[in-house]
């Protein structure tokens, strides 16, 4: 299914039948993504007594309880709401879905004991226009990403430069394949995060930050119409499924 969008004073078409799934699913095992030193999510028979609700011992249905933490097991996105007194829900502030995407990989550059991404980096890779939303790949890309155990491993980050240059590009939804766009033990600095929703500021209730994605190597860099669905938790995060598509300049 063809669908013709405008966008910037351009007109792009789109092949709705061909999506690119960049988000990681949530599964009940150990091998699940998993940071923030959390148990891995769990999804199992609901219990009651002697009752188990599983088709397969005996009941009439398969009913579930799921327990895990979005932030720490798998792809989601969150909002201001992460890092603010008052409460912002991710369901209240994220009202639109579908945005200008444009899809850059990264190697992330050592400094000190650590590995970032730079200002630098993204002013070399970010394309010429305008964008609502990056999406960014870091090197090495591998499978192993979609069961990573990130807890204690000090993974790449970025500087707080580059989450500003982002905000002040316009970019209002920021993704990327790390558990966090900030140090993993930064003594609640958060200094990219509250740089991106300019925390001392403005503060930018619209933009989100959707973390744990994972972008195949086949998917090329370039410029994309970027479908954001978000589980509609009354929360300051929620599981989402961010899907890709091509655009095709007309």
């Amino acid at each position: 299914m063809l669908a013709k969008v405008e966008y910037n004073n351009g007109k792009y078409q789109i092949d709705l039948s061909k999506p690119l799934d960049i988000s990681i699913a949530l599964r009940g095992e150990a091998s699940n993504v998993n940071a923030w030193y959390l148990d891995h999510p769990k999804i199992e028979p609901h219990r009651e007594g002697d009752f188990m609700a599983k088709v397969s011992e005996g009941a009439a249905i398969n009913f579930n309880d799921i327990w895990f933490n979005p932030h720490a097991h798998g792809t989601h996105t969150e909002c201001v709401g992460h890092i603010t007194e008052e409460f912002h829900s991710i369901n209240s502030n994220l009202n639109s879905y579908f945005f200008a995407a444009e899809l850059l990989t990264i190697a992330p550059e050592k400094q000190g004991s650590d590995f970032v991404i730079s200002k630098k980096q993204l002013e070399y890779v970010l394309g010429e226009g305008q964008r609502d939303a990056v999406v960014i790949r870091t090197l090495p890309n591998t499978k192993a990403k979609r069961s990573r155990q990130y807890s204690h491993t000090n993974p790449s980050y970025m500087l707080e430069e580059a989450a500003m240059f982002l905000r002040e590009k316009g970019v209002q939804h920021l993704l990327i394949d790390l558990p966090s766009v900030d140090k993993e033990k930064d003594n609640g600095e958060l200094l990219a995060h509250k740089a991106f929703w300019d925390f001392n500021g403005g503060l930018r209730k619209s933009a989100t930050i959707t973390e744990l994605i994972y972008v195949p190597n086949r998917i090329k860099d370039g410029k994309y119409f970027l479908n954001l669905q978000v589980a509609p938790f009354v929360n300051d995060a929620s599981p989402s499924r961010p899907v890709l598509f091509e655009a095709k300049a007309l």
